[in-house]
């Protein structure tokens, strides 16, 4: 895989001209690239074209635009963008910095696709408000915090022809142990997969591996190319040893609001 010329089409068709999605819309200019939400999803500055002249007014500007977006947002940077000096201007505008992830890429045909889940799991596909509730407990459960938000995507997405994304289920026993995600973005060449998060009892077993190669096969059978994957330190190292590759960091930086 040429990483420099993947890189290049991942930052022109999923951040600078991204499909959107359910209840959202795009907006673009010159310099900017964001998702605003039209309900209860994701707001964000997803890619920018700046240079030290021109950032902090658009820094403020977005700020200005996401005043009136009641829901909270983000600004999605990537360790390439430029100036050089963005994040420390971010932060000097108020914005915070969360943990940031490895943006990891592979294409499809070189993952190993035919991985089970270990003895005694079995992975179900996710149809339905039962099953979409099963992914938000396990989410709130590994991860912290409330996930009922990817439930209502979950659920909207399971009324849309074709589907943007299907979830999976790790269960054993009768009981979720993991859980994951995979959207299809329209018109792009690549897949994305969230979650995976794994209850520790279950943890170096073989489950997120299995999620993982389960998720790359629904993405191949609906003709992607490639599957990108913002990873956390924990997953990093297993995704990377299955074959993705590391093109970049990326970091969400929030505002900060006081109180």
């Amino acid at each position: 895989m040429d990483h420099a010329a993947v890189l290049r089409s991942f930052d022109l068709q999923m951040r600078r001209n991204p499909a959107g999605g359910l209840g959202t819309q795009i907006e673009q200019d010159q310099r900017v690239t964001r998702v605003v939400s039209t309900g209860d999803g994701w707001n964000a500055v997803v890619w920018t074209n700046l240079s030290a002249d021109d950032a902090d007014a658009t820094i403020h500007a977005q700020i200005q635009r996401f005043g009136a977006v009641p829901q909270d947002w983000e600004w999605k940077y990537y360790s390439y963008d430029q100036p050089a000096d963005l994040p420390r201007r971010l932060i000097s505008a108020g914005l915070i910095p969360d943990e940031a992830e490895a943006l990891l890429v592979a294409d499809i045909a070189d993952l190993a696709l035919d991985t089970p889940p270990p003895p005694g799991v079995e992975l179900v596909a996710v149809r339905d408000a039962d099953g979409a509730a099963d992914v938000v407990r396990v989410h709130d459960e590994v991860f912290g915090g409330d996930h009922a938000k990817i439930g209502t995507a979950i659920l909207a997405g399971l009324r849309t022809r074709p589907r943007p994304v299907d979830a999976v289920l790790a269960v054993a026993d009768g009981v979720p142990i993991s859980a994951g995600r995979v959207e299809f973005p329209e018109g792009r060449e690549f897949a994305s997969i969230w979650g995976g998060g794994t209850l520790p009892a279950w943890r170096g077993r073989g489950v997120f591996r299995s999620l993982v190669a389960y998720r790359a096969r629904l993405a191949m059978e609906r003709g992607y190319r490639y599957l990108q994957v913002d990873a956390s330190p924990d997953s990093r190292p297993i995704l990377k040893r299955l074959g993705f590759a590391e093109l970049a960091m990326t970091t969400p930086y929030r505002l900060a609001i006081s109180l």
